[in-house]
């Protein structure tokens, strides 16, 4: 299959839709909407996962497991969460298979084997997890209960596109439970942050941070913070979310504890979470028209060896250099791999090396080792230069530190020069489908309009920020008043 991508000026969709297949993350599977998650991906996400998790204990969460199936019973007692997720429901009705006397070979349901209670499979998972709380919170004592736990979910999606949504996919879903209600927004604002600080420190996506209007709050939540990101083609992605549940999950499941004066009350509760859509932002924030451009922190591979050779004494003299440099490098905690593949010439293995987006490559040849020098080359920018082997390392530690710099602050200006303040309703459609990116516009705080607008341009209430300064105004539609402005965008 040839490397070369449909180019992002083309078509933007293809081209991200190539670049994931051939870039070896992941591929469409045998059921619809779902996929499979290859090593090179699964590598990227296990080095997000691993940051998060540390961030998360640091904050004094632990890990649990909860079941994947929730009896329909429970995935109802909160009218909201079940009306926000019914449509996208799989349902278990049955628990056994048949040979089909009909057709020889074939299995059907068997008809006696229907469930007493259907069984959803999670599609989020606050219904299964507050019934458990019911038996572990008495008093005051037993809080706070601060619960993450890394898993699946299901949600029936009708258009799918790998990582941005799947009907199947990876994510964290944080659940915790509180004294009073100031404890719980702490907890869900705090969450919201290490998710902003992760996002930008780590992946190298700068993000605005802001809570979400009413109509696109998490279904049964009370207020929705969330971080936002711009893509390259100016289409916003919701990067994480952290919801304040107030008490309507304790409530909905009469999750009671004896307070401090000995009275009964409703726990305070949150949750929060983040999923592989994070590789859909990675991909579309960073890469170019020759492949994956990774942040150093996350790739797999910080730095690639490659050698150049014409006999296998040359391999053996240049092994014996990589070896070394190898050893250096891994001392200082920078992932190094030495492509000595005799499979593939040097040319392919540089074309597959870019396209998966590796940070740096190193290339040696005859004249580098009777020179003491290699050629090293960054990805981001596409530059090469000869460095002296002693100066290599430290070097290297350099140029990572660089690059993880340069492609935050690249984004960042995308970012920046795309938002743009409109007053009309007229430069607000004008700014949308020529410039595209976050517009900052009034807006009267009515669900009506906001569906309006949704209808008339598919832009949507990106959030309202939460450093964004009240400011008398009009809404940019109705003219009616306004105390601050928000971010529209047209969104994945």
């Amino acid at each position: 299959m040839s490397k070369k991508l449909t180019s992002r000026a083309e078509d933007y969709s293809k081209w991200y839709n190539e670049l994931v297949v051939k870039a070896d993350l992941a591929e469409n599977s045998a059921v619809r909407g779902c996929m499979v998650i290859k090593p090179y991906g699964y590598a990227i996400w296990e080095k997000m996962q691993a940051e998060l998790d540390k961030m998360f204990k640091e904050t004094g969460h632990q890990n649990a497991y909860f079941p994947l199936f929730v009896p329909k019973s429970l995935f109802e007692a909160e009218e909201k969460n079940a009306e926000g997720f019914a449509k996208e429901c799989a349902i278990v009705t049955h628990y056994r298979l048949q040979n089909d006397p009909d057709k020889p070979g074939k299995l059907r349901v068997d008809p006696e084997a229907k469930l007493e209670e259907e069984l959803i499979v999670r599609p989020t998972s606050e219904a299964i997890i507050w019934n458990t709380y019911r038996g572990w919170i008495q008093s005051y004592r037993d809080l706070p209960i601060l619960i993450n736990q890394w898993a699946n979910v299901v949600r029936w999606e009708m258009r799918t596109r790998l990582f941005l949504r799947t009907a199947e996919f990876l994510w964290q879903e944080g659940h915790t439970a509180h004294e009073t209600k100031t404890e719980a927004l702490t907890e869900a604002k705090l969450m919201n942050n290490v998710y902003a600080t992760f996002v930008e420190n780590f992946m190298a996506i700068p993000v605005i941070q802001g809570v979400k209007t009413e109509s696109e709050r998490f279904a049964g939540a009370e207020e929705t913070f969330c971080i936002e990101a711009l893509m390259q083609d100016g289409k916003a992605l919701q990067a994480g979310t952290s919801h304040f549940l107030g008490q309507n999950f304790a409530k909905a499941f009469d999750v009671k504890f004896a307070n401090k004066e000995g009275k009964q009350d409703y726990v305070w509760a949150t949750s929060w979470g983040v999923s592989t859509r994070l590789m859909g932002a990675l991909i579309m924030t960073h890469s170019d028209d020759n492949g994956l451009v990774l942040p150093p922190s996350l790739a797999p591979n910080q730095v690639v060896i490659v050698p150049i050779y014409k006999s296998e004494e040359d391999l053996n003299a240049i092994t014996e250099v990589a070896n070394g440099i190898i050893k250096d490098l891994r001392a200082k905690n920078i992932t190094v791999k030495f492509d000595n593949r005799t499979t593939h010439r040097p040319g392919a293995k540089f074309a597959q090396h870019e396209l998966q987006g590796v940070p740096l490559r190193i290339a040696i040849g005859a004249r580098d080792l009777a020179n003491g020098t290699v050629e090293l080359a960054r990805r981001d920018t596409l530059t090469k230069e000869v460095v002296a082997l002693e100066a290599l390392t430290e070097k290297i530690e350099g140029l990572l530190a660089d690059i993880q710099k340069y492609l935050f602050d690249k984004a960042l200006d995308f970012r920046n020069t795309h938002i743009t303040e409109v007053d009309t309703f007229e430069a607000f459609k004008t700014t949308l489908e020529t410039k595209t990116g976050f517009i900052s516009a009034h807006w009267d705080g009515t669900n009506e309009t906001e569906d309006k607008i949704k209808e008339l341009t598919k832009a949507t209430i990106r959030c309202i920020p939460l450093d964004g300064k009240e400011e008398e105004g009009v809404c940019v539609y109705t003219g009616n008043p306004s105390k601050r402005r928000v971010l529209f965008a047209k969104a994945y």
